[in-house]
């Protein structure tokens, strides 16, 4: 009974927030304004490919052998990255991920940790942990740092900050950090990098997350337009990795397809501006690195996907927030409203898998299912149609309500009865749905039957 209402109160939430951020208009005003800077560069960098949907398909390929054989993969990265210095720690959820990283800062008698950007970090609340812990945690990336001032979560998988504008940053910029009002973009960059290069020198422990694990070499490929995750990864005396297991590559090859795969549907760049490689430690004989480094390979219902065929291409996605950007449905509610880590699409997607299809099946069903995710995914995930499986999964599990099991039910009889489906006129149908059915309409306009059937009209057409 507990665990049904959890999930009430969190679909909601879902559709309370939502309902706000649909009437605001100037939140609409931002986030088309943003999304349509995108758009524009996005056909620029696809320019690079002779062939773009036969690149989307050898990157999809690429994905599938490594999924298919995840755990060998896996393992081939451990001994390589180990060899060469680095430890790797396994973790199942969140839980293990965040006291492997709670020891390693008590080992390092850590009192600042320097974060660059990872939506894995914000999946396990890594800020929330440290901060119990007493340790000041920074975000160096431009955008999660203005997130971080104002006390939000990211609003998008690759642009943390797209419903502020310029107005918006500079206003927060004063309030919290007690500059001028109104200063330019450039002005307050050169602020963040003042207030940010100040930390880097302050901290013990840096952590990063991962945009893919490469196999074969041992090593992890950081994708970035900053250059706050270089620093993060090679200031710090400890370097702490932490990723999700699906963002295994099998080769470093592979990544002259990925990188700019990524930086096209990410941001409409042919290559961002900052693509490091990281295979261990600072090795014999090296200037600069950390003296340590960590990887935690981060499982948390990751496996869950895995395990299911139907939905294990999920696992495919790169996080370039490409479908995100494309959605009609977040282009209208934003970010926020989905109140988890992954919004959009793929969050809808995957988000059931990773935190419970009881409490977010929800997701699934805030789709209208047109498609245009998956026209825009670089590796081809079927997200429309995972969609409609997490649909699927929901009801054979029994997550449905009483009357929308008996109203499914009674429609599907009708419907194989074609007696029963003409005894009723239009009218009556209508009453039935909209009137009786009540929530079938709270979210969605009223259904309009036709005063006759297809089968009454085509009856009448014939004998005539």
């Amino acid at each position: 009974m507990l665990q049904r209402k959890e999930m009430k109160e969190t679909a909601a939430s879902f559709i309370a927030k939502s309902t706000i951020r649909a009437a605001d208009i100037e939140h609409r005003r931002k986030i088309n304004f943003n999304i349509g800077r995108y758009n524009a560069a996005v056909p620029q960098g696809k320019t690079q490919f002779a062939d773009m949907m036969m690149a989307r398909e050898h990157a999809k390929n690429l994905k599938w052998r490594a999924i298919e054989t995840l755990d060998q993969q896996l393992e081939s990265f451990e001994r390589n990255i180990t060899a060469r210095g680095a430890k790797v720690l396994w973790a199942e959820d969140a839980a293990e991920a965040l006291y492997e990283i709670g020891r390693i800062c008590t080992a390092k008698q850590c009192r600042t940790v320097v974060k660059s950007k990872s939506m894995v970090t914000e999946e396990i609340h890594l800020n929330h942990f440290l901060e119990q812990q007493g340790i000041e945690s920074i975000e160096t990336d431009l955008g999660e740092y203005i997130q971080q001032l104002d006390g939000e979560p990211p609003y998008h998988i690759v642009t943390p900050a797209m419903h502020k504008s310029k107005e918006d940053v500079a206003k927060l910029f004063a309030e919290k950090l007690g500059t001028p009002p109104g200063l330019s973009p450039e002005q307050l960059t050169l602020i963040a990098r003042q207030k940010l290069r100040e930390k880097y020198i302050e901290a013990e422990v840096g952590v990063t997350g991962a945009n893919f694990i490469i196999a074969d070499t041992g090593a992890i490929a950081i994708t970035e337009n900053e250059g706050n995750a270089r620093l993060s990864c090679s200031w710090p005396k400890t370097h702490i990795v932490i990723v999700g297991i699906e963002k295994v590559i099998p080769s470093l090859q592979d990544l002259a397809l990925f990188w700019p795969l990524l930086s096209t549907y990410g941001t409409g760049q042919k290559v961002t501006a900052y693509n490091t490689i990281v295979s261990g430690p600072r090795q014999p004989g090296e200037s600069d690195g950390p003296e340590e480094m960590y990887v935690i390979l981060l499982d948390n219902g990751r496996t869950n996907l895995l395990q299911n065929p139907a939905t294990r291409e999920a696992l495919y996605c790169i996080r370039c927030g490409a479908c995100l950007n494309a959605c009609p449905v977040y282009k209208n509610i934003g970010g926020h409203s989905y109140e988890t880590t992954y919004s959009g699409p793929i969050g809808k997607v995957i988000t059931p898998h990773l935190r419970g299809m009881d409490d977010y099946k929800h997701l699934s069903y805030a789709s209208s299912l047109c498609g245009n995710c998956t026209e825009v995914c670089p590796v081809r995930i079927n997200l429309h149609e995972l969609l409609l499986e997490n649909r699927h999964e929901a009801v054979e599990q029994g997550q449905t309500t009483l009357a929308e099991r008996v109203a499914w039910k009674m429609w599907r009889h009708a419907s194989l009865h074609r007696s029963m489906m003409n005894m009723a006129n239009g009218n009556i149908k209508n009453k039935v749905v909209n009137k009786i059915f009540k929530g079938w309409t709270q979210h969605r306009s009223n259904l309009d039957f036709s005063p006759k059937t297809f089968n009454e009209m085509w009856k009448e057409k014939q004998g005539k």
